[in-house]
């Protein structure tokens, strides 16, 4: 996966995400004592919105960003910096699963949208356990629903493209899985997962992301990115009246275009599946 090159689009996805995973951090606080929470690892931290974050809910930890893209630590170095929060947020340059044992001890794991780009999913939660000083909350963002940005008539091609967008998505999903270094064919019960690994689960939320039409121009400018992203990587894999509806929602100059659409909007829903140590 070229996540370097993704940067820009993974930050603003981030960051238009941000009110959601707010409430989520501040219901962590309600399953742990924020005053005692010392140390937090992002394990696959991406750009840093998350790991900032974490910061400013966890006021007395050390936040650790950790990813196996140098690019996106410098992003979340940056970001740190620009909030005040350099000095309690450090990065990790670490591929896992090899190296989750080097980590070192945390208060908090949180891995978002992460651990399913692990083969062995239950080998790498029994790992992350090890971490978990007693007491520790392991957090996990896993599921959900996919973002949805237009209606399911947009008044050219077939209804329901999204729809037929998520069905691709989802066999290369799997496929993506499949490729993985000791891929193991799991069911994505997260809470049976958590205990198989030795925690107690304490709780599954879902969080809404709700940017309704019209949109600011981030969310309008994140959108475009995100559906040309999707032509160009499922171009191969998507009906041919699909991809030139796609070529027309990406043509500024076509009044359908999702530069000039005034019903598009964002609204998707983002898990969080928790569990306790001892």
């Amino acid at each position: 996966m070229p996540w370097a090159e993704m940067a820009t689009l993974l930050e603003r996805q981030a960051e238009i995400q941000s009110p959601a995973y707010m409430q989520a951090a501040a219901w962590l606080g309600e399953l742990v004592p924020v005053a005692g929470v010392r140390r937090v690892l992002d394990v696959g931290s991406g750009p840093g919105v998350l790991t900032a974050l974490l910061a400013e809910a966890f006021p007395a930890a050390e936040v650790v960003a950790v990813d196996g893209t140098p690019e996106l630590l410098e992003m979340s170095r940056a970001r740190a910096e620009a909030r005040g929060l350099g000095a309690r947020v450090s990065t990790l340059h670490a591929e896992l699963p090899e190296a989750i044992a080097e980590l070192g001890e945390a208060d908090v794991i949180w891995a978002g949208n992460s651990l399913h780009h692990i083969g062995d999913q239950g080998a790498a939660l029994a790992a992350f356990s090890e971490l978990l000083r007693p007491g520790g909350l392991m957090v996990l963002v896993e599921g959900g629903l996919p973002a949805r940005h237009l209606p399911w008539n947009i008044g050219v091609g077939r209804p329901g493209l999204e729809a037929r967008i998520d069905a691709v998505v989802a066999d290369w999903f799997g496929e993506m899985r499949t490729s993985l270094r000791d891929s193991k064919d799991e069911v994505d019960d997260y809470r049976a997962l958590l205990a198989g690994a030795g925690l107690t689960p304490s709780g599954t939320r879902s969080f809404l992301v709700d940017v309704p039409a019209p949109v600011p121009p981030v969310v309008r400018e994140t959108v475009v990115a995100t559906f040309a992203r999707q032509r160009e990587g499922l171009a191969e894999r998507l009906a041919e009246d699909d991809v030139k509806v796609l070529d027309r929602l990406l043509d500024p100059a076509d009044p359908m275009s999702l530069h000039r659409r005034t019903d598009l909007f964002h609204l998707a829903a983002r898990t969080v599946h928790t569990a306790r140590k001892g």
